[in-house]
Parts: structure tokens; sequence; C-alpha cells
């Protein structure tokens, strides 16, 4: 399971320099005019052999008319609410400003764990005089300065600890799945249609859910939790708002969960939306399975099903190996097998392979098809272990790991996949110094 931490703080303290930072990315859009970071952005962080998701939200601003700024205040609002932990970011070269109280009110009275980040401290006089911001009531106070990364080990360190392990609910080794997609494509009637029962309120009118709900089921020899997402949108100005919580939701119940059902509408096929949740799950290394619903609405011919199918699997390449389940919640058609493959990949993402098993098989494939020399240095891989993550992940040890490309970490998941069933399970490659 995974937590969600916040960077909160007013504009151009450096939010997004410090999102990029910890995610070591280019995603965020990073400009020095105040409100440039509209939309959120979602990052993983991995640190000390843990996991978390950091949300880079836009500058909260205190009693501001603007409506563009109060959109944002809802959207920041969401945000701390949605978070484990908030990194409350500060500009230790402008030092304490009026904005910063009000954004102290707002987060003392969300009640959540806060750090305080002085970004921008990037001398000694800086990082000492950072000492002011503790009178915004909050400690400790972290300096540190984005742009270089001075500091963020520290800061990292001390987060990591405060977040404490998730809750399992009482059957925790039951998987959890989470049915995603885009909104009104039948995610609830969905969910309705296994549990046999109106636990969701069920409307043709898109964005009536507005919360996970998690359910557990059991039954036809299955037991496993399902995570309902918010599969929002509302019409006029709160579009953009609930656009947002509805990624933030999804995004919580993606992280919780260990398969994600994507759900699409047959009449209007899988588009780019589709298309981003998925990567999400794969960046996530979560379970995958595809549902193409209201099925029934199709007209059918001798290949409508087959083609279908290609013409998805052209959209996700190069991660093919998925299983797309064609379902009618109003005919109650194949929703059971939808769930029975949800079950299936739990399964193969779950299992472990045996160092022998994974060394006989691989090792003569790679010998015969050895990764390409580059400057004249010959790479050997000599051994492939499974590591112990909660997904397939596979450390391949080898004398020059760094030149190792793309392709051919490629064309190794490929012959994985030919060799070992992993149908539906993105997988991580490793290559590690011998």
């Amino acid at each position: 399971m995974g937590h969600l931490v916040s960077i909160i703080g007013r504009p151009n303290v450096g939010k997004s320099t410090l999102f990029n930072r910890l995610t070591e990315s280019r995603e965020a859009i990073t400009d020095s005019r105040a409100g440039t970071t509209r939309d959120r952005h979602y990052g993983t962080v991995f640190w000390n052999g843990r996991y978390f998701t950091v949300v880079d939200t836009g500058g909260y601003v205190s009693g501001s008319e603007d409506v563009f700024e109060t959109q944002i205040n809802r959207q920041v609002l969401e945000a701390v609410k949605q978070s484990d932990v908030v990194l409350f970011l500060v500009d230790a070269a402008e030092g304490l400003h009026p904005l910063d109280q009000s954004v102290a009110e707002m987060l003392r009275a969300s009640g959540k764990p806060v750090i305080v980040v002085a970004n921008k401290a990037d001398n000694y006089d800086l990082i000492q005089a950072s000492g002011e911001f503790f009178a915004l009531g909050f400690e400790p106070v972290f300096p540190i300065a984005a742009i270089n990364g001075s500091g963020t080990g520290e800061l990292l360190d001390y987060l990591v600890n405060l977040l404490k392990p998730l809750e399992s609910p009482p059957d925790q080794d039951l998987p959890r799945f989470a049915v995603v997609g885009r909104p009104n494509v039948g995610k609830s009637s969905l969910v309705n249609t296994l549990l046999g029962e109106e636990r969701h309120i069920v409307t043709p009118v898109a964005g009536t859910t507005r919360d996970s709900v998690d359910s557990l089921f059991k039954g036809f020899g299955m037991a496993f939790y399902l995570v309902d997402t918010a599969g929002l949108r509302k019409k006029g100005k709160d579009l953009e708002d609930l656009e947002f919580y509805s990624v933030l939701r999804t995004l919580r119940a993606m992280e919780k969960c260990d398969v994600c059902l994507l759900v699409c509408d047959a009449q209007e096929g899988f588009g780019q939306q589709e298309l981003h949740i998925l990567s999400l799950a794969e960046k996530l290394y979560k379970g995958i399975v595809i549902l193409v619903n209201k099925w029934d609405l199709i007209t059918k011919e001798k290949h409508t099903t087959e083609n279908f199918r290609r013409s998805i699997l052209e959209k996700t390449a190069p991660f093919t190996d998925v299983p797309i389940v064609f379902t009618s919640t109003v005919k109650r058609q194949r929703v059971l097998k939808a769930f029975k493959e949800a079950v299936a990949v739990y399964h193969r993402r779950t299992q472990k392979f045996k160092t022998s098993e994974l060394n006989e098989k691989l090792l003569p494939i790679i010998e015969e098809n050895p990764p390409p020399s580059i400057k004249g240095k010959y790479i050997h891989i000599k051994y492939i272990t499974q590591l112990p993550t909660a997904y397939p992940s596979f450390a391949f040890f080898c004398n020059l790991p760094q030149y190792i490309r793309e392709p051919y970490k490629r064309f190794l998941e490929n012959k994985m996949r030919q060799i070992f069933d992993l149908k539906g399970c993105p997988i991580a490659i490793y290559f590690r110094a011998k």
C-alpha cells in the first residue's frame, strides 16, 4: 500500500523544483511566474526501501478574489485532505512572509503531520537564518536547496520515518482490486453486478461516485477487496476541481490495490485517458486487466472482438501482455470472468521464481544474444535473481551495467514473458554490478 505526500506553499517558493528533485524528473513545469502549476503532478519516490507518491500543488493564496486562484486553493485543500504527510515549503532567501502564516493556519486546521522545508537555503547564512520559520509553529524545519539537492537526503530520511506502515484490513492477505476508468463507463454498475446489491449509488449521470468505498467480496471460490474509485465529472466551472479530486482518488485507490481493472466504454473506445491510467498503473507496477464494458451495444460481425482487441494492444504497445475481457453489466455477461482474470493476474504478480530456474532458462538465451558492445567494451551478464518486492522485479548482475540500453532491456522482458506466465503484470528489470 502506498502513502501520499503533498508539497504545499505560497507561490514561487520552489514546489515544482522540489517535486522534480524528489522524483528525479522534469515532469512539473517550472516557471518564475506565479500560478504556473495548474494541474497537479504526481510522481513516485523511492527512498530507504520505501515508496511513496508525491503531489505537486499550485501555490496557496489567502483571501484572493481571483477565481482561478480560488480553484487552486480548493485543490490544495483537497490534496492536504488526501495526504498522509504535508511538506510545507517556504523561501529561506525571502524569509518569513505573511502568506506563510495563512498557509500555516490552514495546515494546523487540517491536523495532518507537517514538515517545514526552507528552500533556497544555499549558503551557511541562509541555513542559520531558516530558524525563523520555527515561528510557524511546526517542528522540525529542514533547510534545503531543491535546485542542487543539498539537504534533501536528511529531509527524506525524516519523512519516510513519519510514514507509518499502513494498517491492513483483517483479511490482509486478500488481494485488493481497484476498478478504474473515465467517468460514466459503468464502473459502479460492474461492482454492483458482482456484489449483487446496490452498495453503490448507480445513476446515469457521470460523476456520482465521490469517494472510494472498499467492499469485501466472497463467493464463486474467490475472496478479495474491491476499491471502487471516483469516476468524477461535473458540469461547469467545478469541472477542473472535480477532475483533480477524481485523479487524486483514483491514484489513492491504485496505490492501495494489487490489480487495476481498467474499464473503457465499447462505444467510445480505448482513448488517451485510458492510456494515461494504464501508464500510471504500469509506473506503480500494479497488475492490469482491461475491461471493454457495454459490449452488448456493439453490432457484431465475424472478427469484431478480435479487431477491437488488436486496436487496444496497438495503443498499449510495448506493453501488450495484458488480458482484455469484453463485459456487459446490463446483460451480466463475463463480469465474473473479469474478476476471475484479476485473481489470476494477482497470483501471477505474487509468484516467486527460483534463482536456479531463472538462470537455467535465461542465461543460454543471453549467451546467444548478448548485449551489444559499446565503445569496444563487452558486457557479460553472469547471474539473475528475483528481488523481494510486492511485484515481479529482477536483478541481472553484470560487469558494466551502465552500458545496457533500453532496447536490450525490452528484449529481456519479452523473453521472460515468453518463458514465464506474467500476463497482466508490469515487471521491473535492474542491472547491477557483479
